[in-house]
């Protein structure tokens, strides 16, 4: 038996999966780590932490599959993306705290940016719109405000990287700088259509290409080999490198135009592949990189961030203690029949996809001394539906396809009241396969396609298999009339922040 391991890197916590040759789990292993929010609109991470962490899982992971690191024929990274770990190259070590990609002190370069290059012309090299979200803004942030930071970009002894770039440069002991096709597409500095770093994008920011790592491809090529001295103590090929959310729509074999997948985690991702040619929004999604396997052309897709849904969960139960885990509010919500009209929109980090509106901030709408904690728990899981919805919306007006069915995955599947409501609002099908940790496995496939465990990806497309199923039942009126609360709601958050501040 051939074994694949996959380093998951997320937002909120950090995994190690092992999986064999038929693409089954055989072990995992996982550890959050903390939210550090030193401003409103700010978020950070210690680098230091995730690694500690990484390595943890890791070794957790090998005792509990009963297997030694010369097991694993190779190991894939899903990392989240936008996040920018400043990183030393010789060392590997993090020089700052990690800025996540919810963060928000990047707007005023934003807006700054705006008056310089067209939006049109940088959705037309990269695929994306204007947005503190995407890398770009983090590391400009970094240059001007962290006097340490801009000496050794200024020497060439800065790497900022992606979580994927820096946790493969530590594995390897700094021999490998690199990144992927689709981590290096949500930098705002690589052309969509040539997979490279674009030099006038570069001019504009004043990045330059020596302070970024590498752009590869997503499988095919190995990045380099795990040091002895690290959590593995062995050498193994670092081999597959996707952005979690296309690792998502990697693992759920959506390879061809028009399949569509949708990741409930932190935040809510919903990606469909476009083909081998990008095309681009007027809905308010993005075009990126999908996936490109070495010596073959790049896939692209188009998708829709919502940057609070499981996160939401994890505030409710962490900030204002209304739960204690995931299962009560679960149970809460099931226990109502509805949302007693309580409608939450959790603009925490403005509103992505498709408004984009970083002015916006949250609000919850329509209490009235009716309104219970379980209306409120199932308002929570509602939310994350609706802009789901929002998103699904956008994508088959941009596409001219009718969406049949979608694809999900992610921890929030694990949620029956979310799902059902999910399928009751998009008015189509939505399926769970049977293993949820798409991700991972999708990390894990890029890796064992380079090294050979698998052969094509025609032979992962036959592993898929569903589990579960959730069908439509809401009557039409039901259903508009929630979606036009939703949207009132949506109204009252817009604005809240003056536009162009840093916040």
């Amino acid at each position: 038996m051939k074994y694949v391991g996959a380093i998951d890197q997320g937002t909120t916590s950090t995994r190690f999966m092992i999986f064999d040759e038929e693409g089954s789990v055989v072990a995992s292993s996982q550890l959050e780590h903390r939210q550090i929010y030193p401003k409103p609109g700010w978020v950070e991470h210690d680098a230091d932490e995730i690694w500690d962490n990484t390595c943890s899982v890791i070794r957790d992971c090998l005792r509990k599959a009963e297997l030694n690191s010369s097991d694993l024929s190779a190991i894939g990274i899903t990392n989240q993306r936008e996040t920018i770990v400043p990183y030393d190259k010789a060392t590997a070590r993090p020089l700052y705290n990690t800025i996540v990609w919810q963060d928000l002190r990047g707007e005023a370069y934003i807006s700054k940016l705006k008056e310089i290059l067209p939006e049109d012309e940088l959705r037309r090299k990269t695929g994306l719109l204007y947005s503190p979200y995407f890398s770009a803004s983090k590391i400009r942030w970094l240059l001007d405000n962290v006097p340490a930071i801009r000496k050794g970009a200024d020497d060439g002894s800065i790497v900022f990287g992606t979580i994927d770039s820096y946790l493969t440069a530590r594995l390897t002991s700094g021999k490998a700088i690199v990144t992927d096709v689709t981590n290096a597409s949500r930098y705002m500095l690589m052309d969509i259509e040539k997979g490279e770093w674009d030099e006038k994008l570069l001019d504009i920011t004043g990045i330059r290409r020596c302070n970024l790592p590498s752009i590869a491809s997503s499988s095919g090529v190995v990045y380099g080999y795990t040091d002895p001295s690290g959590p593995f103590g062995a050498e193994i090929p670092v081999a597959g490198i996707l952005g979690d959310q296309q690792a998502a729509l990697f693992g759920q074999a959506c390879f061809e135009k028009g399949e569509s997948k949708c990741t409930y985690g932190t935040g809510c991702f919903l990606l469909s592949n476009i083909g081998d040619k990008p095309c681009y929004s007027s809905h308010g999604l993005i075009t990126t990189a999908a996936y490109r396997i070495e010596g073959e052309k790049m896939h692209y897709a188009l998708e829709g961030s919502v940057a609070v849904a499981g996160s939401l969960v994890q505030w409710v139960r962490d900030q204002l203690k209304m739960v204690s885990n995931p299962k009560e509010l679960d149970a809460l919500a099931a226990s109502v029949e509805d949302n007693g009209g309580v409608y939450i929109v959790p603009a925490f980090s403005g509103l992505f996809a498709p408004y984009w509106r970083s002015d916006a901030r949250g609000v919850i709408a329509g209490l009235t001394s009716y309104a219970t904690r379980a209306h409120i728990c199932r308002a929570v899981l509602e939310a994350t539906a609706f802009q789901a919805n929002d998103i699904f919306e956008a994508m088959q007006l941009d596409s001219g396809i009718a969406v049949k069915s979608l694809k999900v995955d992610g921890g929030m599947t694990n949620s029956v009241p979310l799902m059902a409501f999910q399928a009751d609002i998009m008015r189509v099908p939505v399926i769970r396969p049977q293993i949820v940790e798409t991700t991972s496995l999708g990390a894990a496939y890029a890796a064992g396609l380079t090294s050979g465990v698998w052969d094509s990806l025609d032979t992962l497309s036959a592993y898929w298999k569903e589990q579960m199923r959730w069908l439509p039942v809401m009557d039409d009126k039901e259903r508009e009339n929630k979606v036009g609360f939703w949207k009132k709601a949506v109204s009252r958050t817009l604005g809240w922040m003056p536009s162009g501040k840093e916040l």
